[in-house]
């Protein structure tokens, strides 16, 4: 098994990439999935974010309401802690059984983890993940990252000021790099960067 950490800040274009190299024959681990699982009403952090948060961040449906929780982190960096610490633990605990799962196998399996410079290369939002064989970074210039997320995704552009100033800057994260793709050109640009990754990952296989 070949285990890569696949990371970029927000607007990089990172999911997108990562599907390019499942398409490549990549099995895909998803943190930001396996977070949304686990604080759905049935997951094992609702409980208590929903304790430390209040039941103003849910909706009519008495699920959480991701912006409302948004708008509560991304405004104050002790709430984002706390978030954190209650949602990491559950997240480690799955990524671990999953890279359990694929243990033995010559699997390219890649860890999509959106903020792993923020707590060093031996580490992701969850936790430690032992063993990894490379880093990739999709990078973007900031301003390239603000257009897409306000004019592709129909982002608030103060919202998108809140989340990119809470993440580590470029040149931080890209130092954390074995390897920088960039994704600031077309999607047959994108596409070549993925055939590239997918040969280097093949070529970490000790």
């Amino acid at each position: 098994m070949i285990t890569i950490a696949l990371t970029g800040g927000i607007g990089a274009g990172k999911s997108t990439f990562a599907h390019m190299l499942v398409d490549r024959g990549a099995v895909l681990v998803d943190a930001d999935s396996i977070s949304r699982t686990a604080t759905e009403p049935s997951g094992a952090a609702f409980g208590a974010v929903v304790e430390r948060f209040g039941t103003e961040i849910l909706d009519a449906s008495g699920a959480i309401d991701r912006s409302a929780l948004a708008a509560v982190v991304f405004a104050d960096p002790a709430a984002r802690c706390d978030l954190e610490d209650i949602v990491h633990p559950v997240v480690a605990a799955e990524i671990a059984k999953r890279l359990a799962e694929e243990s033995g196998t010559d699997h390219v399996v890649v860890l999509d983890i959106p903020l792993l410079a923020e707590v060093g290369r031996g580490g992701t939002t969850a936790g430690t993940v032992p063993g990894l064989d490379g880093v990739i970074v999709v990078d973007v210039p900031l301003d390239v990252a603000r257009l897409r997320l306000v004019e592709d995704r129909g982002m608030d552009p103060d919202d998108v000021g809140a989340r990119i100033g809470a993440q580590v800057g470029r040149d931080e994260r890209c130092a954390a790099a074995d390897l920088v793709v960039d994704n600031s050109g077309s999607l047959a640009e994108l596409e070549a960067e993925a055939d590239r990754a997918w040969d280097w990952a093949q070529g970490r296989r000790r």
